[in-house]
């Protein structure tokens, strides 16, 4: 039953995608001032990265691509529970989530 789809998706295309979600990823780290978006922005890079990763592993047959993007996940989510507590903590604390106005580090 043909589908007018070829029959698999080329690695250029992983890589496309993974790339394209990197840049937006990059543009949302640069640009947005709001703490929030920033970690949005993190997420999104980092997510590229699993794309790139499980697409080599499946083109070249290794699990330990496989292996790498589980261990990413796992420090991915652990990033955001943790940067998401940060934000939470010094929203309460300064009421503004806005990147420039967060000088708690200065001496």
């Amino acid at each position: 039953m043909p589908t007018g789809l070829p029959p698999y998706v080329p690695l250029h295309a992983y890589l496309v995608l993974a790339a394209v979600l990197f840049s937006i990823g990059l543009f949302g780290v640069v640009t947005r001032r709001n703490t929030i978006g920033i970690l949005l922005g993190i997420e999104l890079m980092l997510n590229s990265v699993n794309i790139n990763l499980v697409a080599f592993a499946r083109f070249s047959g290794d699990v330990a691509g496989l292996v790498f993007t589980l261990f990413t996940i796992s420090i991915t989510v652990a990033e955001v529970a943790l940067g998401l507590a940060l934000v939470i903590l010094i929203f309460r604390v300064r009421r503004t989530a806005i990147a420039d106005h967060l000088d708690l580090l200065r001496g």
